[in-house]
């Protein structure tokens, strides 16, 4: 995707990198500045301490025999390769011997330093420069005042100590600046150098870098907008660098299934809720249209007002083990929780069931030692385990045996397991077993047992509501279900 120069730069990865850029290039100038800026001073000091050994050589000269002593002196090192400045002029400023040709005006004025670093130029260059800018059919031509003049502002830069002697005479010793300026000249290609770099290397950092990041946020973009056109199955590519798109991708990924599964719960569901009560509000209007056909007795249209209500009791019992689910699975219940005892549950949920349990001949027994502390809602805890319990007695009159359900608490591995066992048929096949906690479903394929296959898909939304789980295990024979709850901590 080819993007122009503003749109690129509405990029977070491209004003990443200017930023960092304009960053690193303002740090590199202030760490440069201040380098030079000491190094200068150093250089500076040295120059000076220099000259104050240079002055006091000459000082110890001048003592021994005088003017002509420090005259030779002066013409001697002003010869050496090399050498500093040395100047001998007298009251007036005219030079007299030494290595410097001329000077900027006003520096032999002033006594000590000179405040500012001045101009001059050495014995000799001029002439030399003349001859070397000379043309060449102009070899052995004389110069004019203006080549003269000109020559005579070129020069080079320096600082220098200013002294005046006993007799009135004026000594200068100094020494050339070019070194420094040659180190600043220096440190200013490296600069410039350094920031060009910098330059090029954000350039390809953002083309090797930012182009990959926004190839990739492209990639998410199309699969977002697959997504959003429908395509709940697409998902956010993941390219397995382990980096921040990566854990993004694969979050929004994660929560993709989880919508997709919730939104395929909900077909189910509504297919269910259509199939499933389609029976009884079949049955509702039958009974209504029966009774309103010829002529009955008070009796019969109270029996048949009786059945209506019946049946609705158990479509609103319905509707609100649904509702009920969907508030628990979807985590924002309103229920409250506390300290649950589950030993006190069980022993409520044994002794409401004993005899419905007597009256279809199940031996319904519980095993319960000790108290088994959860933090947990106390209703919806019991309304799962009568759900639990009530298909235990229903299914257990099926077996060869006596039938007989038990219920059992045991502490295991940090969690508290609470089981409910039948001997009656259960359910052989893995799959059906876990079919069998989905809304609605009912593997009972004659429907003989009354129930709307509700109880154990509420059971498992209760489960997850209290951060445990809901299993089926094969009792051989019968059915275990097993309630597992993380074991309260009590500090």
């Amino acid at each position: 995707m080819a993007l122009s120069v503003p749109a690129i730069m509405k990029t977070t990865a491209a004003r990443l990198s200017a930023l960092y850029l304009l960053l690193f290039a303002l740090c590199a100038v202030l760490l440069v500045l201040y380098m030079t800026s000491l190094s200068a001073r150093m250089l500076t000091a040295q120059t000076q301490e220099t000259i104050n050994d240079e002055v006091l050589g000459l000082a110890r000269a001048y003592q021994r025999g005088g003017l002509p002593v420090l005259v030779r002196v002066v013409e001697a090192r002003s010869r050496q390769p090399g050498a500093n400045l040395y100047l001998i002029a007298d009251a007036n400023g005219q030079i007299l011997t030494g290595n410097v040709q001329s000077l900027e005006p006003g520096v032999l004025e002033n006594e000590g330093w000179t405040t500012s670093p001045f101009s001059y130029q050495r014995f000799g260059e001029g002439e030399l420069d003349r001859l070397r800018n000379l043309p060449a059919d102009k070899g052995t031509a004389q110069p004019d005042q203006s080549d003269t003049q000109a020559q005579g502002e070129k020069g080079h830069n320096a600082i220098a100590l200013v002294l005046r002697l006993p007799n009135q005479m004026i000594m200068l010793v100094g020494r050339d600046l070019g070194e420094p300026e040659r180190f600043r000249a220096v440190i200013r290609r490296s600069l410039v150098l350094a920031l060009g770099m910098m330059g090029v290397g954000g350039i390809l950092i953002w083309f090797f870098v930012g182009r990959a990041a926004l190839k990739r946020i492209d990639g998410v973009s199309e699969a977002s907008r697959r997504i959003m056109g429908g395509d709940l199955s697409g998902r956010l590519p993941v390219t397995g660098a382990g980096d921040e798109f990566d854990r993004l991708s694969e979050n929004l990924n994660v929560m993709l299934a989880r919508i997709s599964t919730l939104n395929e719960g909900l077909k189910q569901v509504s297919d269910n809720i259509a199939h499933d009560l389609k029976t009884p509000l079949t049955r509702l209007r039958n009974r209504a249209e029966a009774t309103l056909s010829g002529k009955q007795k008070t009796s019969d249209y109270r029996q048949a007002l009786e059945g209506t209500i019946a049946e609705s009791d158990q479509l609103i019992k319905t509707f609100n083990a649904i509702l009920m689910i969907s508030r628990l699975e979807a985590g924002y219940s309103s229920e409250h929780t506390s300290r649950v005892d589950l030993a006190e549950a069980v022993r409520d949920v044994v002794e409401l069931y004993e005899p419905v349990a007597e009256e279809a001949g199940v031996s319904l027994d519980a095993e319960v030692n000790g108290a088994f502390v959860v933090d947990g809602n106390r209703e919806l805890i019991g309304q799962a385990l009568s759900n639990i319990v009530d298909n235990a007695i229903k299914y257990s009159t099926d077996s060869t045996s006596k039938p007989a359900v038990r219920v059992a608490l045991e502490r295991t591995h940090g969690e508290i397991r609470l089981s409910v066992a039948d001997n009656g048929q259960g359910i052989p096949d893995d799959a059906d077993r876990a079919r069998a906690t989905e809304r609605f479903v009912r593997l009972e394929k004659s429907r003989s047992q009354p129930g709307s296959g509700l109880g154990l898909s509420l059971a498992k939304a209760v489960m997850t509501f209290h951060y445990g789980r809901l299993d089926l295990l094969s009792g051989n024979p019968g059915l275990s279900v097993v309630m597992s709850f993380p074991a309260r901590e009590d500090h």
